[in-house]
C-alpha cells in the first residue's frame, strides 16, 4: 500500500521512478576534519580479539562509551562480518555476564567437541563455553563470577586479558597480564603448569598477544599507557615457555604523530584463513579514557621470521573478502538534522602533539567512516530527527543505520518521501532493540528519509542507504 501510494505522488509530480543521480555527492573536503579515521566499527570498543569461523570474521570487544572509565563496560557483544567491512551483532552472546563488568575476552577456541572463551569480568579471568561461537556462552564452573569460578582461583592478583592459543600438538595455553604463560588442563578451566616469561621491557605489561608462525612462538607485550601505548615482542624456536630471543629490532607497533594515531594498543593478530596475510588489530587512544576505537593495519614480516614495525594507520584494511552479489550504496547529496551538538576537545594525557577536536556534524553520518558521527544537541530531546536527501527519486532497496552506544539500545521511527512534503513511515520499531546496524527492507522509490530516535543515544554513527538486491 506505502509503494503504491508514494507511485501515486511521484506520478502527480511528473517525476520518473528512474530519474539518474546526480553528480555532486557530499564533498568531504568540505567538511570538518576527522581526527579519528576509519575504524573497524562504528562503536566505542578495545581489546578487540579477531578470528575468521567458517568464512565469517567474529571480533569479541571490551565495549567501551559508557563514560564511567574504568568503573564500568557495555554489555559483552560480538560484532561479525563476512566482508570484514560491514560489520553487525545482535543482542548479547553471554547473557550471564551481561550485567557485569566485561573487559577484553579471549577469541574463542574449539575443544571437546565446545567453544571455550576468557574474558576477564570484574577484574578476573572465567573460563565460558558454548556450542557455538555465536553463544549463548556459560560458565565452566558454577553460575556466579566468584574466587572458585575463575581460570586463577586467587584473590588480589593481577590476572587480565586472556590470550589463548592451542599448539600443533593440540596442547592448549592461556597467556595473560605480566607475562604470564600457563599450560592448560583437558579441563580448559585448570591450570596446570605457570611461567613467568622475561621480556627486555620491565614495565608493567597487558593485553598479550600470542600465536604461532612457520615454527616460530611470537610474544607481544604491551608497554606504557594512553597516548604512549605501543607492542613489542620476542621469539621462540622451542615452545610457548621459551627460551625466547629478542630480536635486535623488537618493537612491532608505537605513536606515529605525523600520520594521527597514539597509543597503539591492547588488540591482536590473526590471519586470513588460506593466506599467509596477517594482520594486527589495535585500540587507539581515540577519545580518551574507556573511550577508544580498533583500527586494523597488515603485519609483515622478514625473512626471517622477524617482525616488522607496522606502518600504522587509521585508514583501515577495507574487505579483506570482497562480496560479488553485495548492493550499491546510494550516496546522499545532503544530510540535515534537527540539531547538531557542541564540537568537543579532545583533552591529552602524555603527549601534547596529540591535539583533537570532535565536531558532530550531520553529513558525518553519510561520509563512508566509522570514526566520524552526527551527534544531536544535549537539548534536543523531543523530535530528534536525521534525514538523507539522494537528490533525486531513487529506487532504494535497504536502510541501515548505526547508531551511536548501539549496546544500550534504540527505538525509531523511519520515514520516506519522494518530494519532503508528504511522508510515510517505512521502518523502525517501537521496542528497545540492542544491535547494530537496525535494518529495515524498503523497496521502494524514494528522494527523501528521515529517522526520528524515540530511544536510545541520539546520535548516528553510519547510515547506510542501498539500491535493491540483484535477483539472480
Amino acid at each position: 500500500m506505502k509503494t503504491n501510494k508514494l507511485i501515486t505522488i511521484l506520478a502527480a509530480l511528473g517525476i520518473s521512478l528512474f530519474a539518474a543521480a546526480q553528480d555532486n555527492p557530499i564533498k568531504k573536503s568540505a567538511l570538518p576534519h576527522n581526527p579519528f579515521g576509519n575504524p573497524l566499527i562504528p562503536d566505542m570498543i578495545g581489546d578487540p580479539s579477531i578470528v575468521e569461523i567458517d568464512g565469517t570474521f567474529y571480533c569479541y570487544v571490551t565495549t567501551d562509551g559508557y563514560g564511567r572509565g574504568l568503573e564500568t563496560s557495555g554489555p559483552p557483544v560480538v560484532w561479525k562480518s563476512k566482508d570484514f567491512k560491514n560489520w553487525s551483532f545482535n543482542g548479547t552472546y553471554f547473557p550471564q555476564a551481561e550485567n557485569e563488568k566485561y573487559w577484553a575476552p579471549s577469541k574463542p577456541v574449539w575443544r571437546n567437541g565446545k567453544w571455550y572463551i576468557y574474558p576477564t569480568v570484574n577484574g578476573y579471568m572465567y573460563p565460558a563455553v558454548a556450542e557455538s561461537p555465536d553463544g549463548p556462552f556459560r560458565l565452566v564452573k558454577g553460575d556466579t563470577f566468584t574466587l572458585e569460578n575463575r581460570l586463577l582461583e586467587k584473590d588480589s592478583v593481577c590476572a587480565i586479558d586472556t590470550e589463548i592459543f592451542i599448539d600443533d600438538d593440540n596442547t592448549p595455553y592461556a597467556i595473560w597480564g605480566l607475562r604470564n604463560v600457563s599450560r592448560l588442563k583437558e579441563d580448559m578451566a585448570t591450570i596446570d603448569t605457570l611461567v613467568t616469561i622475561t621480556t627486555r621491557k620491565k614495565s608493567y605489561t597487558e593485553g598479550p598477544i600470542f600465536f604461532k608462525r612457520n615454527g616460530i612462538y611470537y610474544f607481544l607485550y604491551t608497554n606504557m599507557a594512553l597516548e604512549k601505548y605501543e607492542y613489542f615482542y620476542q621469539m621462540s624456536h622451542v615452545s610457548p615457555f621459551g627460551p625466547y630471543i629478542t630480536p635486535k629490532q623488537d618493537r612491532v607497533c608505537a605513536t606515529n604523530a605525523e600520520k594521527g594515531v597514539f597509543g597503539p594498543g591492547h588488540g591482536c593478530v590473526f590471519r586470513l584463513e588460506g593466506t599467509d596475510d596477517y594482520y594486527l588489530a589495535y585500540l587507539e587512544f581515540s577519545r580518551n579514557s574507556t573511550n577508544r576505537q580498533v583500527y586494523v593495519n597488515k603485519l609483515e614480516f622478514n625473512a626471517d621470521g622477524t617482525i616488522k614495525q607496522v606502518d600504522v594507520s587509521l585508514d583501515g584494511v577495507g574487505a579483506l573478502r570482497p562480496q560479488a552479489d553485495a548492493p550499491r550504496r546510494l550516496m546522499p547529496m545532503d544530510v540535515k538534522a534537527s540539531s547538531v551538538a557542541e564540537p568537543q576537545r579532545v583533552p591529552y594525557k602524555l603527549d601534547k602533539r596529540c591535539q583533537r577536536t570532535e565536531y558532530f556534524v550531520p553529513e558525518f553520518a553519510a561520509d563512508e567512516s566509522n570514526g566520524s558521527r552526527w551527534m544531536a544537541a544535549d537539548n534536543d530531546t523531543t523530535d530528534c530527527w536525521l534525514m538523507l536527501d539522494l537528490g533525486s527519486v531513487r529506487n532504494v532497496g535497504t536502510s541501515k543505520i548505526a547508531f551511536v552506544r548501539p549496546t544500550q539500545g534504540h527505538a525509531y521511527e523511519l520515514e520516506g518521501s519522494a518530494d519532503g512534503k508528504q511522508w510515510a513511515r517505512i521502518g523502525g520499531h517501537a521496542d528497545v532493540r540492542k544491535m547494530s546496524p537496525h535494518t529495515d527492507a524498503i523497496d521502494m522509490p524514494l528522494r527523501y528519509l528521515r529517522v526520528r530516535i524515540t530511544s536510545g543515544i541520539r546520535g548516528v554513527w553510519e547510515w547506510i542507504v542501498e539500491e535493491p538486491q540483484e535477483k539472480s
